[in-house]
Parts: C-alpha cells; sequence; structure tokens
C-alpha cells in the first residue's frame, strides 16, 4: 500500500471533518490547509456554536496554521474544503497568500440544503450594491478630528512593522 497522500485524501479529510462537526454543534463544512512542505491545518465551521459570523470552516483553518505557524502567510499552501468558499473565504484564502483552493461540493449544492450565498456573490458582481448594504465614504470636517491617513502615514514611518 503506498504511502503518497494525493489530494483527494485531503478532500475526503474535509468532507470528514464537516460531517463529525456536524454531530459537534457546528455548521456542515471542513476544511484543512496543508502547507507547501507538507504540515495539515484543520477547520470547521463554528458560526452558529461560537456566535461568530466569520467562524466558516476555511476562516477557522487558516487561522489555526497561522497561529502554530506564528505567520500571516501561507504561500505556497492549499485549502481543501469541503464545499465551494463563499466570497469572505475567498478573500481570506487570498489576504493569507493561499496558492490554490480545491472543494468538492459547490455553492449550488450547498444552497439547495439551506447555505445560499448568492445574495453575496452577487453584491459582488452588481453595480447597485447600495441596495443591500449600503458603503459610503464621509469626510471628517472637524479640523480636531484625526486626519483619516494619518494611520497610514504612521505605519510608513514604523521602522519595527511588518509588512503584508
Amino acid at each position: 500500500m503506498s504511502s503518497i497522500v494525493t489530494a483527494e485524501h485531503y478532500l475526503a479529510r474535509s468532507i470528514q471533518l464537516a460531517t463529525a462537526n456536524v454531530h459537534n454543534s457546528g455548521g456542515p463544512f471542513g476544511a484543512m490547509i496543508v502547507t507547501a512542505d507538507g504540515r495539515t491545518f484543520d477547520g470547521v465551521n463554528r458560526v452558529t456554536a461560537d456566535h461568530d459570523p466569520t467562524a466558516h470552516a476555511e476562516v477557522t483553518a487558516i487561522r489555526t496554521a497561522c497561529r502554530a505557524l506564528g505567520t500571516h502567510d501561507l504561500t505556497g499552501a492549499v485549502l481543501y474544503t469541503s464545499c465551494e468558499p463563499c466570497p469572505m473565504c475567498l478573500a481570506s484564502a487570498l489576504w493569507a497568500r493561499i496558492g490554490q483552493v480545491v472543494y468538492a461540493a459547490d455553492r449550488h449544492d450547498a444552497a439547495s440544503v439551506g447555505f445560499d450565498d448568492a445574495l453575496f456573490y452577487e453584491y459582488f458582481e452588481n453595480r447597485d450594491r447600495d441596495a443591500l448594504l449600503h458603503v459610503s465614504k464621509l469626510e471628517l470636517n472637524d479640523p480636531q478630528a484625526p486626519a483619516p491617513l494619518e494611520p497610514f502615514t504612521t505605519w510608513n514611518t514604523l521602522t519595527s512593522r511588518i509588512d503584508y
């Protein structure tokens, strides 16, 4: 029997994590990060269990890997997930510099059982985004208010900063 671990093995593991999580008060989503050097880190959906709308399986896997590795940069890693990542999870993977995402079920499979992210995908594709969530820039006219660019200028002068 071969000891080579395949992509199919990691994807199957993410599905197993998702199924087990359902029995542990979590959502039906599991994910794992596999780093370029083969280390693995699991994550499961804890949105309702932890009262945290950002605790999607992909995000918890990214958080676990980054904490364990002491970095915010997962360049070269692969994210295996039981279901196609939502826009938040895709953005998180981009921020983490993950190199590839592999998923099992797609967004339409998730929607068919009540997990419908179509509204979020549509938000990013829709020119009339304000109908869903109004986002606007507000100018500060008070001369005593901090300058909007102050955090950035402070960042740029800080020699101890960690770029990301």
